[in-house]
């Protein structure tokens, strides 16, 4: 089944206390795009970059399956850039640079062929931005759509974003976020709240302690696998969003039990992610490397009870 992503296509120089490096393609979109690469080859792609972007990389990215006629390549503008340095728990960062550039003026407009993708992944973007891809799809009772977004946006534009909100199946945001949103410091009340805004299903990534599933009382937890080494967590989040969004549209099942299967695939695709910098792990992967990290997760929370 089809997976429609909108989000940025970007540059990103990154430090972290293990390297660092200069210039590399980031951008949600690209990091959610190549992970669902490995579970469907209907991929549409919606973005915005200049032309300094390579076509190397564009090229790749068809390689994989991405259609890429949502993709506008603005003449005379420099695709938008970011740059930034993590502390020493890689957690925390700092933002040296932030140039918008083709994003200032960013007005997605969906191909006829995306507006009846089976499942949507809308990175984060503004709220309104958000919206008007909404309001572009044909059916949207009928596709399956989650959202990302951040505490900016919760700053800024409240009200626009609950609108959103209430219009999607899956919210997808860190612990942090969730507490914001719901100001509830309990991730259960967070969840019970939020759910009352509309979404079905609540994921609440927790970073290196993993993230977890809300829907209803239903409870699912799953953890990060424990690495011996971590280079860069850039593009983490959205390399989850993408595991877990192609393996739903891999097999079409949107119920709870496949939603805690895709949580795992979507914490194993990001956990190749931080082994390297920016697409590098991504790039290299294959099936077989794929399920074996998926059988450790497994192997990761199973036990007997006596």
């Amino acid at each position: 089944m089809s997976l429609l992503t909108v989000g940025t296509v970007a540059f990103d120089s990154i430090e972290t206390p293990f390297g660092g490096v200069d210039k590399v393609v980031g951008g949600a979109c690209t990091y959610i795009s190549w992970a669902a690469s490995y579970f469907t080859d209907k991929i549409n792609l919606v973005s915005i970059v200049g032309e300094d972007f390579p076509q190397d990389e564009l090229d790749q990215l068809k390689a994989r399956g991405v259609d890429l006629e949502g993709l506008e390549i603005k003449k005379n503008a420099k695709t938008f850039f970011w740059a930034g340095k993590y502390h020493e728990n890689m957690i925390s960062r700092d933002t040296i640079t932030t140039d918008l550039n083709v994003l200032d003026d960013f007005d997605p407009v969906l191909p006829a062929k995306f507006k009846k993708s089976d499942f949507v992944m809308l990175g984060n973007l503004t709220p309104a931005i958000q919206d008007q891809v909404l309001e572009q799809l044909v059916d949207t009772e009928g596709a399956f759509v989650a959202l990302d977004t951040m505490n900016f946006w919760m700053d800024i534009a409240m009200d626009k974003l609950k609108e959103v909100i209430s219009k999607v199946d899956v919210l997808i945001i860190n612990d942090e976020e969730a507490r914001q949103l719901s100001e509830e410091f309990s991730l259960v009340n967070a969840a019970r709240i939020i759910h009352q805004m509309g979404p079905e299903y609540l994921i609440i990534k927790k970073g290196e302690h993993g993230a977890m599933l809300f829907q209803d009382d239903n409870i699912f937890y799953a953890p990060a696998l424990p690495l011996r080494e971590v280079k860069d967590p850039t593009g983490a989040g959205d390399t989850f969003a993408g595991g877990f969004m192609g393996y739903l549209a891999k097999t079409g099942d949107v119920s709870y039990e496949n939603m805690k299967r895709a949580l795992i695939y979507g914490s194993t695709m990001a956990s190749f992610c931080v082994q390297e910098f920016g697409l590098e792990n991504l790039k290299a992967l294959n099936d077989k490397k794929i399920n074996d990290r998926v059988k450790l997760f497994s192997e990761l929370v199973s036990f007997d009870i006596e």
